[in-house]
């Protein structure tokens, strides 16, 4: 088959050296890889055939800097890892001569602010948690305490905020001694009080202070097509390090993949995407590739990529489902890479 040159925002990202693996291991054919990061410290700089230093998602220069690459590198397609880096993407896919991996610009819109998220779920019938969204210290306080605090734990966040970034967990029970010797430090529990004095009176950014979700953490990848899931891998999430998952079980779950793909429905969602619960509640709509559970038959981000060329059908990919085995489980840490400094 003819080799392909794929390249892979975020380089960084702490899947980036399972999916990398992924493609390169694909079976078929030889598959040549472009990395691009914000930053030079990148282990994409180390794992791909080529790297690129590019803007940060949120630059203006991100789309020209990226399409530069991506023709001189005579890249066949674009896959992005990062929430950060998909509007920018996707605004201004049209110019790129290649497929790029992502969902309309609305549906990403949609998925990335939580508030909306989390009305649309309402709106659906799907459970997620009750919210308000607020700005600032005073209407933090009044929200926390309208959704029951302190009477039980709330939680809040940035209204767009990816991999648990600015996630906190408002508990009048958290013992701060016990934080202050025994946990390690980043705890995301703290009383309602110290966040009310850190934050800003009023204004700042948009937050989210919502029920707090709790029970076992499960997920649906896959890949969509803009109207429903092709493929579909429920999968739990476990044993939680910095807000990341490293323990995960395939699950034969049709009720997951039922709820998952009324909102790949509503939202349009296209290529890749990753739906999150807590307990019942869905929690996170993220329309990009995540984790993934790989066995040696069904190789999700190498499949994707070949529907994005067009060498796969959205007919022929439904037939992989029968392949993915519940049960299948995945471990990952933090690897470890030497490498003598760049001048």
């Amino acid at each position: 088959m003819k080799p392909l040159t794929v390249m892979v925002s975020a380089s960084g990202a702490p899947g980036t050296a399972a999916l990398l693996r992924a493609l390169r291991e694909n079976g078929e054919r030889e598959v040549r890889l472009v990395g691009t990061d914000m930053s030079e410290r990148s282990v994409g700089r180390h794992l791909c055939d080529a790297f690129h230093l590019v803007p940060a998602g949120s630059d203006p220069d991100f789309p020209d800097a990226m399409l530069g690459v991506a023709e001189r590198e005579r890249v066949d397609a674009i896959l992005p890892q990062s929430s950060f880096d998909l509007e920018g993407l996707a605004e201004h896919v049209d110019r790129f001569p290649m497929p790029v991996l992502v969902s309309h610009p609305d549906a990403i819109r949609r998925s990335n602010d939580k508030a909306e998220t989390y009305e649309l779920l309402h709106r659906l019938g799907i459970q997620a948690p009750a919210f308000r969204r607020v700005t600032g210290a005073h209407e933090v306080d009044a929200a926390a305490r309208e959704l029951g605090y302190p009477d039980r734990p709330v939680c809040f966040k940035p209204v767009f905020s990816s991999g648990s970034r600015g996630f906190r967990i408002l508990d009048p029970a958290v013992d701060r001694a016990h934080q202050l010797l025994n946990e390690r430090l980043g705890s995301v529990a703290m009383r309602l009080e110290e966040a009310v004095e850190l934050l800003p009176a009023d204004g700042g950014p948009d937050l989210l202070v919502m029920e707090l979700a709790t029970g076992g953490e499960t997920t649906v990848d896959g890949i969509a097509n803009g109207r429903e899931i092709i493929l579909g891998h429920p999968k739990t999430r476990e044993a939680m390090r910095a807000g990341l998952a490293m323990f995960f079980v395939t699950l034969d779950d049709p009720q997951l993949l039922r709820i998952a793909n009324l909102i790949v429905e509503e939202l349009g969602l296209e290529h890749f995407f990753n739906i999150q619960l807590v307990g019942d509640y869905v929690i996170e709509i993220n329309p990009r590739i995540s984790t993934i559970v790989y066995q040696e038959d069904l190789n999700l981000p190498y499949l994707g990529i070949k529907r994005a060329i067009g060498e796969i059908s959205d007919d022929e990919l439904r037939t992989y489902t029968a392949r993915i085995r519940p049960g299948r489980s995945a471990l990952r840490y933090l690897d470890q890479l030497e490498f003598d400094t760049y001048p």
